[in-house]
């Protein structure tokens, strides 16, 4: 239905020229409709670029989306506008002092190489995590985001020698999932970690009853899953990326010189086709829907 953002916010009009409806606050209220109040933990470098990718898949919905931008007191920001971060995004607990959330997203971040505890923030994101399973009806974690919420869970993640990097064929395992159940059996999805969690691991995971298994690929292994009573969601991969940011990563590491640097696998750097849009703007609708129907109203 709508995206309800400031006014004059910066990507307004990306966004509508992407066909997402932008509202203000104001306008919001006339309507007299009660949004989806999704809050938004930003980790990614270049904060203010990133928040277009998340915006279009969650303005697809019929729902109307208030989102929140979070900030993390023990997060530097370095890379990013820090006057932009200073206007539009604010601490968790005065965000959740004036209203709670229905729905909240955990980026990824360029930390995976890092043990959790070395992550400055990681105290602060723990305390997060734990308001977030007690009181938030579904929490999404993206990438390291992903990683981040396993981690809390008790699953650790191991650091892989060589990035995995580019966009890989995944088979959906649960079609009766409410999330993942419509998804294309099987589907293309990018990736862009030096981490993740062995299959054994996760596999015993499952047969202990602490997570469900939603996708795999072959070259990628599991890469949905979720808590067992559905709370936290984890996609180690982006499907919120746009065609050429795997491109983009791809010159800056070149630049950086890093001595692990490869091509993006299935992703032709010169050609490039966005093989994910679909799963991306399907897996997003379904998640809000999730939100939406597991968030209890007072009638």
């Amino acid at each position: 239905m709508a995206i309800i953002v400031p006014k004059d916010y910066h990507i307004e009009q990306q966004l509508r020229d992407h066909r997402v409806h932008c509202i203000t606050p104001e306008h919001a209220r006339h309507q007299d409709i009660r949004p989806l109040r999704i809050g938004i933990l930003n980790i990614m470098p270049q904060a203010e670029q990133y928040e277009f990718n998340l915006l279009f898949l969650l303005g697809r919905s019929i729902i109307q989306i208030e989102p929140v931008w979070l900030r993390l007191s023990d997060h530097s920001y370095t890379s990013s506008d820090q006057q932009h971060i200073d206007d539009f995004y604010i601490p968790f607990e005065q965000a959740i002092e004036k209203r709670g959330f229905d729905g909240l997203i955990v980026t990824g971040a360029p930390v995976e190489e890092l043990p959790f505890e070395d992550v400055t923030y990681w105290n602060e994101l723990n305390r997060i995590f734990t308001y977030a399973h007690d009181h938030i009806a579904t929490t999404l974690g993206i990438c390291w985001g992903g990683l981040a919420l396993a981690r809390y869970l008790g699953i650790e993640k191991i650091t892989y020698e060589q990035k995995l990097f580019g966009v890989y064929p995944s088979k959906n395992i649960d079609r009766n999932h409410p999330i993942t159940g419509d998804l294309d059996d099987q589907f293309w999805c990018p990736q862009s970690r030096h981490a993740g969690i062995p299959d054994a691991v996760l596999e015993q995971q499952r047969d202990r009853g602490t997570i469900r298994l939603l996708a795999f690929s072959e070259e990628a292994g599991y890469t949905i899953f979720e808590s067992t009573d559905g709370k936290f969601m984890m996609h180690l991969g982006h499907p919120e990326y746009p065609t050429d940011r795997l491109i983009e990563e791809y010159r800056r590491d070149l630049a950086r010189e890093r001595g692990d640097v490869q091509p993006p696998k299935h992703l032709d750097i010169d050609h490039p086709v966005n093989s994910w849009r679909s799963h991306g703007q399907e897996f997003f609708l379904q998640w809000v829907k999730k939100a939406y129907l597991d968030t209890p109203y007072e009638i």
